[in-house]
């Protein structure tokens, strides 16, 4: 057998006889409506080149389970396409991706392998929900209703930055278990899918998206679909413990990092008032019905632009 074949066993091996990879094309049997994202993750884009292919799989499955939970879905069934250089370790990377898939309960149900210059993975998840539970989307937040976000943001970028620089060895002492949280953060995102359960079985309308590309452009994102506008207070963004002291090491300012650090993977959503979320989750504003953006910070009201990650510049 072939190289492609032999691995192909491999992996069929590892998922055991119930495996659906093996034909052209997977025969799946949805029960329902279903919810279909993809994404990528490119090496030296949104990866540093030489990442261990166990965190680059674990990474692109994760990214993709937020958007599932942005949705309120269940995880399902995943595609892989995998492009690698000559001498990559594909064993190491299926292992970890076939790991953190039975983690989650998804089944990886087929894909494509090829060759290329530089590490290229897209992963396509599938997720459905059972009857009852609402889609959650983007176009249902209300003038009125409170903005939530379901954890601390800023750090994921903070941790990019210190892998920039060389990791967490480049900061005071006292400061490496704080910057290796957040060189964790940023390598392994946390997708907050029990969350999005909990919201879609909520029975209001509720807006919500994760937060992928920076919370100030993510929430433009989303009072856009909906026809509103936000007023987000500066005080109430959630931050980690001595994230702002690990920002002031790295000469970063914690509030540009939280609004357009992006890469947090956590949801941005809204609720009526009164209506308390789980725990870890921290209301950080308003729902307006005028279309403006502001964000209210040392007893100042400011235009809060969309800045964060543009994926086409």
């Amino acid at each position: 057998m072939s190289g492609e074949d032999e691995l192909l066993c491999r992996l069929r091996g590892r998922l055991g006889p119930s495996s659906l990879i093996g034909d052209d094309a997977a025969v799946l049997s949805p029960s329902g409506p279903i919810a279909v994202t993809v994404d990528s993750q490119i090496a030296g884009v949104h990866f540093v080149p030489d990442l261990d292919p166990a965190h680059v799989a674990r990474r692109l499955l994760a990214v993709n389970l937020s958007d599932l939970a942005a949705m309120g879905a269940d995880p399902a069934w995943a595609f892989l396409a995998l492009s690698a250089p000559p001498g990559f370790d594909h064993d190491h990377f299926l292992r970890a991706f076939t790991a953190a898939c039975d983690r989650y309960g998804v089944t990886l149900a087929g894909g494509d392998l090829s060759r290329c210059d530089q590490l290229v993975t897209t992963l396509t998840l599938i997720g459905t929900k059972p009857e009852g539970r609402r889609w959650l989307r983007r176009n249902q937040a209300k003038p009125g209703d409170d903005l939530w976000l379901g954890g601390t943001v800023g750090e994921s970028a903070a941790g990019r930055i210190l892998i920039d620089r060389g990791g967490p060895a480049t900061v005071p002492p006292s400061l490496h278990r704080v910057a290796r949280r957040a060189v964790r953060r940023h390598l392994l995102p946390q997708p907050q899918l029990e969350l999005g359960r909990w919201l879609g079985d909520q029975k209001t309308d509720i807006g919500c998206m994760d937060v992928s590309d920076g919370v100030a452009r993510d929430l433009h994102r989303l009072c856009r679909e909906s026809g509103t506008g936000a007023e987000v207070h500066a005080e109430d963004l959630s931050f980690s413990d001595r994230f702002v002291d690990l920002t002031r090491a790295i000469s970063a300012d914690p509030f540009d990092l939280a609004l357009s650090g992006g890469e947090d993977y956590v949801l941005i959503f809204t609720l009526p008032p009164g209506v308390q979320p789980p725990s870890g989750c921290k209301k950080i504003g308003t729902i307006t019905e005028k279309k403006a953006i502001t964000l209210v910070r040392d007893g100042r009201r400011l235009r809060l632009p969309a800045a964060g990650w543009d994926h086409l510049k």
